[in-house]
């Protein structure tokens, strides 16, 4: 897995042009690991609840502890290993996620559960600018591919973690969740591998002549920058304000319009999200080719006409309209955060520690202001509001094109 370092700029090169295939399905494979302890959380609710008899606010409160960590201390962590980069902390947040589930298969008291929670986030925030920035390093030039492959482990986390979740619940026990400290086990073993060769790609890069090196200035003026920076977090809140409407209550949705049973709302959510894998997988090599601009105006002005109609749709044209939107407006991400990559080449850690924390943020906001939109007026009235989200696409045209060409899969 080593990338050898030599000082002839023919190998170097073809080094830095090489896909690193086991590095990019490593940081992928920690990513379900971490996303998948992530997930648990929320799905243990019910077992902190009757164990330790504590409220729904306090619920709130354990969610707001994950997320504060999670989410807000992305950037930071971004923005400083940009500047003393640290091929081990991959490993070292795993360390901290490991604490917070143990501390959570014991914890007796609530404060306790909050440290736990805002320990897994810490972990969380340490784990993603730093694996984005290595998939970037180990992608020989085919970013989007690099970045789909890694987010869709992610994706599969998410979906795994509430699965696992049910075996603790059938004992209703609570120290059995000290079993999933297994996964951040088996993650600190595999960052430690790729930390190595991160160290030796760092190594490698320094020795390199100047003139072989990746260009770190931004192809934009300061403003410019800026005002991009900010059209893409408006087509971000779009999207996750989307998929937030979907994600939690596609199911409600579904039972209250169609009167139908919730194993059947549960199926026809599992082909949303596996529609949202398929779509983060496509999404990435698609702009390799064709540009991130490009991918960007499909998959997220591309979606409006189709959720404008699902509000209308029958329960057959329901769930084909939600996998075609899930497909379209998953390939989003991975080209909104490689388009912002590219603008800010030597900050590649604070855009994906943003851009990942901005995007955490805007799902558990939306949910929850979605849902109290509903209670006010009906999960129909949300569907329809929603719907003119993607609309806000129409944004993309005012995105400079970055296009460059990509290379070939070695």
């Amino acid at each position: 897995m080593r990338s050898p370092a030599t000082s002839d700029g023919g190998q170097s090169d073809r080094a830095n042009s090489t896909t690193v295939l086991p590095i990019i399905l490593a940081v992928s494979s920690a990513h379900l690991l971490n996303d998948t302890i992530q997930s648990l959380l929320p799905a243990l609710y019910p077992i902190l609840k009757d164990e330790l008899q504590i409220n729904f606010t306090q619920v709130g409160l354990i969610t707001l502890a994950f997320q504060l960590t999670a989410s807000l201390l992305q950037p930071f962590v971004g923005l400083y290993t940009d500047r003393h980069p640290q091929p081990f902390s991959l490993a070292a947040g795993m360390v901290f996620t490991l604490g917070g589930v143990i501390l959570l298969s014991v914890a007796h008291t609530f404060t306790v559960v909050l440290a736990a929670a805002a320990l897994i986030g810490f972990g969380s925030s340490i784990f993603h600018p730093e694996a984005s920035r290595v998939a970037r390093l180990a992608s020989g030039g085919r970013h989007g591919f690099a970045q789909s492959l890694f987010q869709v482990g992610g994706n599969a986390g998410s979906a795994l973690g509430p699965l696992l979740a049910s075996v603790v619940l059938a004992h209703r026990s609570q120290s059995r969740i000290a079993w999933f400290s297994l996964l951040p086990l088996v993650g600190f073993l595999l960052l430690t591998r790729v930390g190595a060769w991160y160290r030796d790609r760092l190594a490698h890069q320094r020795r390199q002549p100047a003139a072989h090196r990746t260009p770190s200035t931004s192809p934009l003026s300061p403003r410019r920058v800026a005002a991009t920076i900010a059209i893409l977090a408006v087509l971000i809140f779009s999207k996750y304000f989307y998929l937030a409407c979907l994600g939690s209550y596609y199911t409600f949705y579904l039972i209250e319009t169609f009167h139908v049973s919730v194993q059947s709302a549960q199926l026809l959510l599992f082909l949303f999200l596996a529609a949202v894998a398929a779509g983060t997988i496509i999404g990435g090599p698609i702009g390799d080719r064709i540009g991130r601009k490009a991918v960007i105006w499909v998959s997220i002005l591309g979606v409006a006409p189709f959720a404008l109609l699902l509000p209308f749709a029958s329960l057959f044209w329901c769930a084909v309209l939600t996998v075609i939107i899930g497909v379209i407006l998953a390939s989003a991400f991975s080209a909104i955060l490689v388009y912002a990559q590219e603008l800010l080449p030597n900050r590649i850690g604070l855009i994906s520690g943003l851009f990942f924390g901005f995007a955490f943020g805007m799902g558990g906001i939306g949910s929850a202001l979605l849902g109290q939109l509903a209670d006010h007026t009906s999960i129909t009235f949300v569907f329809r509001v929603c719907a003119f989200l993607p609309l806000l696409g129409l944004l993309t045209a005012f995105l400079p094109d970055l296009r460059r060409p990509v290379p070939t899969a070695s």
